[in-house]
């Protein structure tokens, strides 16, 4: 071992630097010996590691604050469930999110190091792109849904102060590609917003975070009191199940391990990733310590507070609303109107950049370290979202609900691997160096650059997953994600515990490789 200064920011490296203009995704140390195949600045071990547990709080928060999250919460109902029992199903489902999140977590927070860059442990240095562009794709698409849901938004609050373009908001009228003009307006004035923050970069988008979960809370308890006491708590039945009959006896079980596993499935994207953010964390208990207030905590609080909003809705307006933009619409204040629009488009644009921004700038900068930026990385996904027409997307309930079993097949086979392996196989321990080492030697070059069993066994647990979505008997196709995750766990761990352990190369960053545990 030579020093420890990726990790810790020491004194025998260069100056600290957080986040900056110039550094927008904070400052990396590049020693000699790093490859430029697989080095910049953005993806090198961070120099100087400074969130505390406050700021994976507020990123949490920001997280689950969406219309996307609201409308979620307020989905379960269909599945026949009583309130209480959405309310178990959502506490049970964000507590296993909150575990993962602590695993995941871990070998981003000990190296400094982004998720895609972590993943060349297991998947070998080029390898790490199969896991850096399935997680891109996922979050273009995603990206490019969160953005119509903030710019309906902002639709709503354009007719609402000036009536006269109501006309425009109709795809009828003026409409073409499934979008009405106003929305094409709002869809790319949320485009612009949201590029502008993450262009300035990670701290810019810390403080934006910050801000954002709060706030929305606020706005949600004022809508949530105010509903309750035009209904009148007697009033209010939390039975929400769309026919107004909930299922009773043994039915509610599996229909309760569903909503739990649809839970996770929600989060899967972000979790999986979640490295790009634990490793600006100052140490790993301020990370335990964020999620911790972050998930089961505040998700407690948003799940009462969406409970009794959703519930609130039908005797005030006469039928169920989950949609908190289309509650604030019916309030008929114009004052209301604006500071709940207002509101919910800042909270769906906090989760936009958080959730699918950042990931992939890290994940195609990886693809081609030295002709892709972080910043470059985030554009691409922001312009491949505009050719996805993402208001046809969301516009299906049924589409909806198959995304997320897809996008749970694809990453729960990643997130297994990349548990056995740092857990089970490497034991904790990570020789950072050997991370942009392109060296047949290297402890990370496995088969040129690429571990063949890692890949394997995310396909096949992949293709298992993908059966359960589209050949699926039941409800097994809300378990996509464990399935995935369970088979790629499952075979990498068993194929790679009776290979030889890889040794660092001798000379990546001027001697032996940096030794993490």
């Amino acid at each position: 071992m030579t020093d420890t200064a990726p990790v810790t920011g020491s004194a025998s490296g260069p100056p600290e630097q957080a986040p900056s203009v110039d550094h927008p995704a904070g400052a990396g140390l590049i020693k000699p010996g790093y490859d430029p195949r697989l080095t910049n600045e953005e993806l090198a071990p961070l120099r100087k590691q400074n969130w505390k547990a406050y700021n994976f709080f507020a990123f949490w928060m920001s997280d689950v604050h969406s219309v996307g999250g609201y409308v979620f919460a307020g989905s379960l109902f269909a599945l026949g469930l009583a309130a209480w029992q959405v309310l178990v199903a959502l506490l049970v489902g964000i507590t296993i999110v909150y575990l993962l999140c602590n695993l995941v977590a871990r070998p981003s927070q000990a190296t400094g190091v982004p998720y895609p860059v972590a993943c060349r442990v297991p998947f070998g240095v080029l390898g790490a792109n199969v896991p850096a562009i399935i997680r891109g794709l996922i979050a273009v698409a995603w990206y490019g849904i969160q953005t119509y849901l903030a710019s309906h938004s902002l639709v709503i609050l354009a007719i609402s102060l000036w009536p006269n373009l109501a006309p425009y908001g109709d795809v009828n009228q003026y409409g073409f590609a499934g979008l009405s003009l106003l929305g094409y307006v709002g869809f790319f004035i949320m485009w612009v917003a949201q590029a502008l923050v993450f262009w300035r970069g990670m701290e810019a988008i810390r403080k934006f975070i910050d801000f954002c979960g709060p706030a929305v809370y606020v706005v949600m308890f004022l809508l949530c009191g105010y509903l309750v006491l035009q209904a009148g708590w007697d009033n209010i039945d939390f039975n929400l199940a769309e026919d107004g009959t909930s299922i009773t006896g043994l039915a509610v079980l599996p229909a309760l391990l569903s909503a739990i596993a649809l839970v996770v499935s929600y989060f899967s994207g972000p979790m999986l990733n979640y490295g790009d953010f634990s490793r600006y964390g100052k140490t790993f208990a301020a990370v335990k310590k964020g999620n911790f207030l972050g998930l089961p905590v505040n998700f407690l609080v948003f799940s009462i507070v969406t409970v009794v909003t959703a519930a609130a809705t039908r005797p005030v307006y006469g039928e169920l609303i989950t949609d908190p933009v289309e509650t604030v619409g019916r309030l008929g204040n114009t004052y209301a109107i604006v500071l709940g629009a207002l509101t919910f488009m800042i909270a769906t644009v906090g989760i936009n950049i958080v959730a699918n921004f950042v990931s992939p700038a890290f994940d195609f900068s990886n693809v081609w370290p030295q002709k892709i930026s972080w910043r470059m990385g985030g554009m691409i996904a922001a312009v491949g979202s505009v050719l996805l027409t993402p208001w046809n997307l969301f516009n299906s309930p049924t589409t909806i609900h198959y995304t997320l079993d897809i996008l749970g097949a694809f990453i729960g086979p990643l997130y297994g691997v990349l548990i056995a392996d740092y857990y089970l196989i490497k034991k904790r321990k990570v020789y950072i160096d050997d991370l942009y080492s392109m060296k047949s030697d290297g402890a990370y070059y496995y088969k040129n650059g690429y571990n063949p069993v890692a890949i394997v066994a995310t396909l096949v647990g992949a293709v298992v997953a993908l059966i359960l979505v589209f050949f699926s008997f039941g409800d097994s196709a809300n378990y996509s994600w464990f399935a995935g995750a369970a088979v790629g766990f499952a075979i990498h761990y068993l194929v790679s515990r009776n290979q030889p352990e890889r040794k660092p190369a001798a000379t990546v960053g001027g001697a032996e490789g940096v030794e993490v545990i």
